[in-house]
């Protein structure tokens, strides 16, 4: 059965973008951010995956314990910025210091959000905004979040993403 309506071609449209968004994820470097009550942080993270494209969804490792953990939970939701291996600006700020920051590294780096509110980068090579579905508490140094996409800006050029993930 074929349907014409407006909001069946956006649903459709919405999918494809976030599928060949997905597709675009090789590897690299991600800014992984939350934003909860007023706070937001971030943190460098290299494991992202796709396990799932129909309902699209991406699995995040993160160190355990890390303080954006409570963010992601409290708000249900998190971003993934892909950067640029050789952006040691965002790099450097966003890099894991083992302790909480009293200043938001978000500063002065012009972010944008699209659905659930967690902060994304404008510089990001491709952009995902998930809503989680589940947490993986490992036994193991990291944690593991499962997030429905719900929004996605794709790479603005086809080789983008590969080239971040050099």
């Amino acid at each position: 059965m074929n349907q014409t309506d407006g909001g069946n071609s956006m649903q459709d449209s919405r999918t494809s973008e976030i599928e060949r968004t997905l597709r675009q994820i090789p590897g690299g470097s991600y800014v992984f951010a939350a934003q909860f009550d007023g706070r937001r942080t971030g943190i460098i993270v290299n494991s992202v995956q796709t396990c799932s494209f129909t309902p699209p969804m991406v699995c995040v490792a993160i160190p355990k314990g890390h303080w954006v953990s409570p963010l992601v939970r409290d708000s249900h939701a998190f971003g993934l910025s892909q950067v640029e291996t050789r952006d040691r600006l965002i790099l450097k700020k966003f890099a894991d210091s083992g302790r909480p920051r009293d200043t938001d590294p978000f500063d002065c780096v012009p972010t944008e959000k699209l659905v659930s509110g967690s902060p994304l980068l404008v510089r990001g090579c491709l952009l995902l905004d998930c809503e989680v579905v589940r947490h993986l508490d490992l036994e193991g140094d990291c944690e593991i979040f499962i997030g429905r996409v719900l929004a996605a800006r794709p790479a603005r050029h086809e080789t983008a993403a590969r080239e971040s993930g050099q």
